[in-house]
């Protein structure tokens, strides 16, 4: 009776190669390995979905929920981006990323600058993030600080822009970010701050909606505090300057 030949394991020979290497090099061996799963734990896959798929649950709502014992769930308002005042993304722009159309991703110019004067004043007061940076923390990470969660931000902010038009970007940013105690997105935030619909806001109101995005939770639009009369007021100076979709890149209605 002649003898079965089973072909080779082309996974077995892969092993015998690389076995000796782990054996002989472990700390490169494990620094791949990271580098192995680092890399497919970008969301990479999801991208792209982002230009179609207009309800989803961020990382940010997931992490607020269990910092308040799963009392509430917040959810997601969406809106079309053209159902917004166009003042509204104006004052975004000028006071979180005045370069967002000129960039690919990662402003370097601004990212070395905020370096620079954190470093001189020995405490962060000033942040780098572009909308593109702040849309994938808020989608796909926490607000934990560490170089980890640093580097896949800005790998997902890469994919990001490669794989999705900036409309598509800034739409998914004002119905996805938080802007106060269990209020997310434009719709939500508009309704509960000012009773109506973000094409009816007026110009004031859209500039103190921008003023608050980063410390939602400490400040609200709808006060005459000191810190969002300042920002407010920055960006109603600033509006003229903003021309939205300058290359109306794939614009949709």
């Amino acid at each position: 009776m002649a003898t079965v030949q089973l072909p080779e394991s082309e996974i077995a020979n892969l092993l015998e190669k690389i076995l000796p290497f782990v054996k002989r090099r472990k700390f490169q061996s494990f620094f791949l390995y990271l580098l192995f799963l680092f890399y497919f734990s970008i969301p990479s896959f999801e991208i792209p979905l982002l230009e179609y798929n207009h309800q989803r649950i961020s990382s940010l709502m997931e992490q607020r929920a269990l910092e308040h014992d799963m009392v509430f769930y917040p959810k997601e308002s969406w809106i079309n981006i053209n159902e917004i005042n166009p003042n509204l993304l104006k004052a975004i722009i000028s006071l979180e990323d005045d370069a967002f159309f000129i960039h690919k991703g990662i402003d370097w110019k601004q990212l070395n600058t905020s370096l620079m004067e954190n470093k001189r004043k020995k405490r962060i007061i000033r942040g780098g993030s572009t909308i593109t940076m702040q849309l994938a923390k808020n989608l796909y990470l926490t607000t934990e600080r560490s170089i980890f969660r640093k580097a896949k931000e800005m790998l997902i902010t890469f994919r990001m822009e490669k794989e999705i038009p900036k409309k598509t970007i800034l739409e998914n940013y004002v119905n996805i970010i938080e802007w106060g105690d269990g209020i997310f997105g434009i719709k939500e935030a508009s309704e509960t701050y000012f009773n109506k619909l973000p094409s009816k806001l007026t110009i004031n109101e859209c500039a103190r909606l921008a003023a608050v995005i980063p410390s939602p939770l400490e400040h609200k639009p709808d006060t005459s505090s000191r810190y969002v009369l300042r920002r407010a007021g920055i960006a109603l100076a600033r509006l003229n300057d903003v021309i939205l979709f300058p290359n109306q890149e794939h614009e949709k209605n």
